[in-house]
């Protein structure tokens, strides 16, 4: 089959691939309750089941995104996921809670591949559309960070949550074999060293202003994402609900709403980013984990407020992350997944952080100590916003 060109159906493998593999990170999470107790995990270290393939992700993002400035990105995306396939299998027949740490961590590392996916899109794509291609292509990664947890509550109420892993290990096998027929090569124009490489990427986090914020209101946010698509699930399943799997897929399907301001978000920053643009995604995200204190208490109002605030937390998390990414490619095609890496491992330090913590002062506080915990998140990252040079990004 021939390779092509930028098209629409690139751009649709692209965001499904994207998908498919990022998926991978949020298998577990609606899972947390009945993976520890089959591996006889203490409740308050359940958040570590979440969190240690959010580090992995975290590490490949510092340690192997970097790469795609120096190899062919096609043959890099393969490998990579390679990795994460054989994780995946890892994990599906662990027998103990260390050997699905460690299988959990191993699949963070092999599903950096989508960060060397969407600057590759990028740099494919037309500089006037250049926004709304990242936004597509990051519409199919965060429905598959939206839809991995209902799918994972489906396969496990119909077999068991052993075989969520196996079935993404398949699928993923027969998308590397499309990916490599439809694929087309682009090979970087960098020559530096890997040493070179990592050393240049703590350089221009110190010297890109518009680099540092973005990371900064990124790590906030997804922290506060995290932290409450860890603990809703566990809130849910307790005795405040006593939900099953199948509620906690619903729950999810109801979330993934807020997928739609990816393109959304594209659109905008085509149109250029500004600081009140920016401001205004931080504040739908913290307004969306205040909905949830409206309730005071359990009920059906409780569960529609929670429901309501997955939505509005998605959507503004979803559309400052896309402006955010708008901005830093533009820095220079030259190290785009450079500064890519350096945006998203600060993204997903704070989704590591944010799981541990939410499940951490859940077990601890209660539910909404929890909530609170999140919605301080968002806060602080519109705090930072206003100190803010005008003109940042027109610099």
């Amino acid at each position: 089959m021939k390779k092509q060109t930028f098209s629409a159906s690139i751009v649709m493998l692209l965001a499904a691939s994207c998908g498919l593999i990022v998926a991978n990170l949020y298998y577990a999470q609606p899972l947390v309750a009945l993976i520890s107790k089959d591996l006889n995990m203490a409740p308050a270290a359940a958040g570590l089941l979440v969190t240690m393939s959010q580090a992995g992700y975290g590490l490949g993002l510092l340690f192997v995104v970097p790469t795609g400035d120096m190899f062919e990105s096609r043959k890099l995306i393969i490998a990579i996921t390679s990795l994460g396939i054989i994780s995946l299998l890892g994990a599906a027949f662990a027998q103990n809670s260390a050997q699905f740490i460690a299988a959990s961590l191993l699949i963070g590392i092999g599903s950096v591949a989508v960060q060397i996916i969407i600057p590759y899109a990028a740099g494919i794509a037309p500089q006037e559309i250049q926004g709304r291609v990242v936004g597509y292509v990051m519409s199919g990664l965060l429905l598959g960070v939206m839809l991995a947890r209902p799918l994972a509550s489906i396969v496990t109420e119909l077999t068991s949550w052993h075989y969520i892993f196996v079935i993404s290990a398949v699928i993923l096998t027969l998308l590397m074999a499309v990916l490599y027929k439809m694929m087309p090569e682009r090979k970087p124009t960098a020559t530096m060293s890997y040493g070179t490489l990592l050393s240049s990427m703590g350089k221009m986090f110190l010297t890109m202003p518009v680099l540092r914020r973005r990371a900064v209101y990124q790590a906030a946010l997804f922290s506060a994402f995290s932290l409450f698509w860890t603990v809703v699930p566990m809130y849910f399943m307790g005795d405040a609900y006593g939900m099953t799997q199948g509620h906690i897929a619903i729950f999810g399907l109801v979330g993934a709403a807020g997928v739609i301001a990816a393109p959304i978000g594209g659109r905008i920053a085509d149109k250029g980013v500004t600081k009140f643009k920016s401001a205004m995604a931080i504040l739908t995200a913290a307004f969306g984990l205040f909905l949830p204190h409206l309730a005071g208490g359990r009920g059906t109002a409780e569960a529609l407020l929670l429901a309501a605030c997955a939505v509005v937390l998605d959507f503004g998390a979803i559309a400052s992350q896309v402006m955010g990414q708008r901005v830093i490619f533009s820095l220079g095609a030259q190290y785009r997944s450079r500064v890519n890496g350096v945006y998203m491992a600060a993204f997903f330090a704070g989704g590591a952080a944010g799981s541990a913590l939410g499940g951490y002062v859940y077990a601890s506080y209660g539910f909404y100590a929890a909530m609170w915990t999140g919605f301080a998140l968002p806060v602080l990252a519109f705090l930072y916003l206003l100190t803010e040079p005008k003109g940042l990004y027109n610099k």
